[in-house]
């Protein structure tokens, strides 16, 4: 499948988190976009180096100037279960916007055309990494990597494709 471009609409897909209370969440992808901008963005792993040190953090400190221009929601998936993404967000002690949840089978990461298979580093299917924004589930951007690079979905890409 060909991976998600600008002008496709977002895929309807479900994924996971737990709620304030420690109750596991199911969650629509479409609930979460629908009349919305958000921001949607996928790493290959929690706890892995460039998405902890570098991809997750630059969401987190530039939330609040996203928000203002514009931005609803910030969503991080991974390919990892809902127990990972909720301990992974733990360790952002100053993060108030983004929103962890958990592909844990890949299915969405499928629909998106995005996966990546790492089983020869032991990692099974994982995800890209990628950054898109999106307007009312219409891709406005969608800013994809190749291989293991961190050149265009940081969050300071994506603060440039958002406007100035």
């Amino acid at each position: 499948m060909a991976p998600i471009a600008v002008g496709d609409k977002l895929p309807e897909g479900v994924l996971a988190f737990f709620d304030e209370e420690n109750k596991l969440q199911q969650v629509s992808v479409h609930s979460l976009a629908a009349g919305k901008k958000i921001i949607l963005f996928g790493v290959p792993g929690a706890f892995t180096r460039t998405c902890s040190m570098k991809h997750v953090p630059g969401f987190v400190e530039k939330a609040e100037e996203l928000k203002g221009k514009g931005i609803d929601e910030i969503i991080c998936i991974s390919v990892n279960d809902s127990f990972v993404m909720k301990e992974w967000a733990k360790t952002y002690t100053n993060n108030k916007h983004v929103k962890f949840l958990a592909d844990g089978s890949a299915k969405y990461t499928y629909a998106l055309g995005l996966e990546s298979d790492l089983s020869d580093k032991g990692l099974g299917i994982r995800s890209r990494r990628f950054a898109l924004v999106c307007d009312n589930l219409e891709v406005k951007v969608a800013n994809i990597e190749e291989g293991p690079n961190f050149e265009v979905s940081s969050a300071e890409e994506i603060l440039k494709s958002v406007g100035a």
